[in-house]
């Protein structure tokens, strides 16, 4: 039997107070472009040979705007035509459903409980090749459940399903959830906020990351300060900035590995 075995309503909402704050087609023009921005990266990262891949979006602490990323970066690669999936996979504290203003059951921990669910039921009224698959019922073992062989189960179909799959998962500093699904993810995301991330816990995310052999995608800064000056001449800066700060660390602890 598959994970969607029964005919159900649309979950969406007509709400308009969240989605119009964190809605890539709502957001100022810079925003947006650097979201399709991103989209673009990704088609010079991601396998050639990979049918659907699974990006999860991650951060090393609270508050960076992981969730915010997973949902625009999903909505622009269906935007271009994609089918796409965002999964809400922070099963601890989801945002998800609040964010869009759908409800947030059932979603994934129901799937990982052997609860089925319509397809239909998680499509956006906003396009229809987007669906939002929210947390669901927050369970009381999380980690168990995305690291565990229905997990592997559930992206498996899934992934017959769809173009790209985008997983929103928690804090890697915080708790373990992020390193135990990384086995079953193409790539992860690490989402970086300007003047809030700090480069000790950064630092820390990394080696966290590196140590399980988790493929690292990218960074994306959020919430960058474009100040005075060109706007080609401010994002060369903060993203040059961070990235200096990323390779340092990898040839750093490259080196030590050699020894």
């Amino acid at each position: 039997m598959g994970i969607f075995n029964s005919k159900k309503k649309n979950q969406f909402l007509a709400g308009n107070g969240e989605i119009q704050k964190t809605l890539h087609k709502n957001l100022e023009f810079t925003a947006t472009e650097q979201y399709k921005l991103i989209r673009t990266n990704l088609d010079f990262t991601l396998p050639e040979d990979e049918k659907c891949p699974v990006i999860g979006i991650t951060s090393a602490m609270r508050g960076g705007g992981k969730s915010t990323t997973a949902v625009n970066l999903s909505y622009v690669l269906a935007e271009k035509g994609s089918k796409v999936l965002l999964v809400d996979a922070d099963l601890r504290i989801p945002s998800i459903a609040k964010k869009l203003e759908i409800e947030s059951t059932p979603g994934l921990a129901d799937l990982l409980r052997g609860k089925g669910a319509a397809l239909s039921e998680f499509r956006s009224h906003l396009l229809d090749n987007w669906y939002v698959l929210p947390s669901g019922d927050i369970p009381p073992n999380p980690s168990e459940l995305l690291g565990s062989v229905r997990m592997k189960s559930i992206l498996e179909q899934l992934k017959e399903m769809f173009d790209y799959i985008i997983v929103d998962l928690p804090p890697v500093n915080l708790v373990s959830d992020a390193i135990s699904i990384s086995k079953y993810i193409t790539g992860m995301i690490v989402v970086v906020r300007e003047d809030h991330t700090e480069k000790k816990e950064l630092d820390r995310c990394f080696r966290q990351l590196r140590m399980s052999n988790v493929n690292i995608i990218g960074c994306v800064i959020n919430d960058a300060k474009t100040g005075k000056g060109s706007y080609g001449r401010y994002r060369r800066y903060r993203y040059y900035k961070y990235y200096k700060y990323y390779q340092t660390y990898q040839s750093s602890t490259q080196k030590g590995d050699k020894k």
